[in-house]
């Protein structure tokens, strides 16, 4: 039974490390169901499983596994397994949007590393708490309508924490000599400084990124460089030296063969264009990113597309074809439900409409002249790109199983350290801030039977109604005039509420961690010694009940209403959209782009091809 449940294991690390998560999770699965009772090897299933249910984006099952390791590592005094399983839940808590608790998690792997003179676990640390405080920053400026460097004090503040993490995990890596490490701050140093407006410093450290990428062979993170390199030197004004850098971006992504990156690199290189008023180049990269988009069924990138060929038109004077995309940027609005775009190519279809001289009657599909010539020239292009791709599958060798291309070898963390999620390329939706149902019991269960005084107080008193604030408040008082104080006093009420709370006492010390229900566990003679008995309780730190109250304080802000959400994900657009936030800064520009119609009344103050800003960069 031992062999196998180790055979099991080994056989879904092997996976694992192969790029078959899926597969590797379900040896795992089934090691565990098999059990053992050697406590090292379960932890590590345990950290195993937690990592590739992290890469599968089951975030609930991630947790619930890193959650059973670090009791386990508790339980047997594993100092350095407990500062691991900490900074997996940190990790995984950051992606969730439970930041409080993240940054928690990944303190108390710091301390335990600094404790325990690890020094490779102490520079992990400061990296993930960088990563959680980057994350939270970028969260904070979601909506934001700030120009680029003039952000709120508590958003600034947030990204100056995060700078401060990556220097002292920069310093320590350095004295490790442990390059990949420094590229890895590098970058991230070049996203947070980007993020704080601070261009000239990104810049710096985003070529010290592109130089150790290129060092190590690591294509997918010279693909990042190029990228982040070009979005910083738009905002300073050098836009041939930005297509530069979009254009080997396009380039590595082809190599990759990554269609999402290759978009996101064709919808860039068009924007740049178009700020530098060669709009037949932009309406080809545009045209491009649309084949791609209605390739990989991504409605809002077609969108977006069409939005920007329908600008790029109007600036070369060609109404017809713009009006053609106008219609088109708003049909995918409505269909897609994108409040914001169907006003803006409204706006436009009518007054491109007004300057034709022509009516919705005129419009058919069936008949329209310019409908035909503006899906001619997609068709071409799709063509043009199909043409290219069989090229490439015959030129180039079949991509061999393993890691996505995205991470590096030097990337990988596996059995001894926690996963390094800033390092991956989540295409996901910003993660709502609201509880997982699997997230129900506290992660530090096991050590609530120590604050069941807390437990009380967070129950609700009967007798205090003027607490209710807005919920409900009026039902409440209605309830409270019906009842006779007389029956709330009485020694038979207190009775009754003695028997409530004695039931709920032990209805919660049912719901508590024991370490005998940590699946797959085998409890043996030859372990008994290690767990801590049923009746061996042994008190934790001061720190650690500290650490437990701020990660219980951050789950009341779970039940509260969640911000709105953002639009639906487009994801071959950039997150580092930045062409919404040039037209403000460089508006002046932008408008002479423009082209006014023949409309007396028109105001000239106004931008109908607006588009909301999009999100920051990664």
């Amino acid at each position: 039974m031992e062999a196998s449940c180790l055979e099991l294991a080994l056989e879904g690390e092997r996976l694992c490390k192969a790029g078959d998560f899926k597969g590797g999770t379900a040896f795992f699965e089934a090691a565990v169901q098999v059990g053992t009772e050697d406590l090292k090897t379960l932890s590590a299933i345990y950290s195993q499983l937690g990592n590739a249910y992290f890469y599968l984006k089951e975030y609930g099952k991630a947790l619930e596994y890193h959650r059973h390791d670090l009791t386990l590592a508790r339980t047997i005094g594993d100092r350095i397994g407990e500062g691991k399983a900490s900074g997996n839940l940190g990790n995984t808590l950051k992606v969730l949007g439970r930041f409080d608790e993240a940054v928690v998690c990944c303190q108390r792997h710091l301390d335990i590393s600094q404790e325990q003179s690890d020094k490779v676990g102490e520079a992990r640390a400061l990296y993930n708490i960088g990563n959680v405080f980057h994350a939270k920053g970028k969260q904070q400026l979601w909506g934001c309508t700030q120009e680029p460097g003039e952000l709120p004090s508590d958003v600034r503040e947030t990204l100056q924490k995060a700078t401060g993490f990556y220097e002292m995990n920069l310093c320590l890596v350095k004295e490790l000599g442990d390059r990949a490490a420094q590229g890895r701050a590098y970058g991230n140093l070049g996203n947070t400084h980007y993020l704080l407006g601070n261009f000239v410093e990104a810049i710096k450290f985003h070529r010290q990124r592109l130089s150790i990428a290129k060092e190590f062979g690591d294509k997918a993170a010279e693909r990042r460089a190029y990228s982040n390199l070009g979005n910083a030197l738009i905002f300073l004004g050098q836009f041939n030296t930005a297509t530069e850098y979009y254009r080997k971006t396009l380039q590595l992504s082809r190599q990759l063969r990554d269609q999402v990156m290759e978009a996101q690199a064709c919808y860039s290189l068009g924007n740049t264009y178009t700020l530098l008023q060669q709009y037949e180049r932009a309406i080809d990269y545009h045209l491009k990113h649309l084949c791609i988009a209605q390739e990989l069924n991504d409605r809002v990138g077609e969108g977006r597309a069409c939005w920007s060929l329908g600008n790029a038109y109007v600036s070369l004077g060609n109404h017809k074809q713009a009006l053609h995309y106008a219609r088109k940027h708003l049909d995918i609005s409505k269909e897609i439900g994108d409040r914001n775009g169907e006003l803006t190519a409204r706006m436009n279809v009518e007054q491109l409409m007004e300057a034709l001289g022509v009516n919705e009657s005129d419009l058919s599909p069936s008949s329209s002249e310019f409908e035909m010539q503006g899906n001619t020239q997609e068709v071409d292009c799709f063509l043009r790109n199909m043409d290219r791709r069989s090229r490439n599958q015959l030129s180039q060798p079949g991509k061999r199983k393993g890691y996505p291309d995205s991470q590096s070898s030097d990337e990988r963390p596996w059995l001894d350290s926690p996963v390094d999620a800033d390092d991956i390329t989540v295409q996901v939706t910003p993660p709502k801030l609201g509880r997982d149902p699997s997230d129900e019991d506290c992660f530090f269960d096991l050590l609530s039977k120590f604050q069941s005084s807390r437990m009380d107080d967070q129950r609700c008193h009967l007798d205090e109604t003027q607490n209710g604030d807005d919920t409900e408040g009026a039902a409440n008082t209605s309830l409270n005039e019906m009842i006779d104080p007389a029956i709330t006093t009485s020694p038979q009420t207190e009775e009754l509420f003695d028997l409530i709370a004695s039931s709920q006492s032990r209805r919660l010390d049912d719901q508590r961690v024991s370490v005998g229900n940590l699946p797959g566990l085998r409890i043996t003679q030859n372990n008994l010694g290690h767990l801590v008995g049923e009746g061996d309780h042994q008190e934790p730190s001061d720190d650690f009940f500290n650490m437990l109250i701020k990660c219980q304080s951050s789950r009341i802000d779970d039940q509260r209403c969640s911000p709105p959400e953002a639009g639906p994900h487009a994801p071959t657009v950039p997150d580092e959209d930045f062409f919404s936030l040039i037209q403000r800064v460089q508006a002046k520009r932008m408008d002479e782009q423009r082209v006014h119609l023949p409309s007396d009344d028109q105001d000239s103050s106004q931008s109908p091809d607006q588009e909301p800003p999009g999100d920051f960069p990664s």
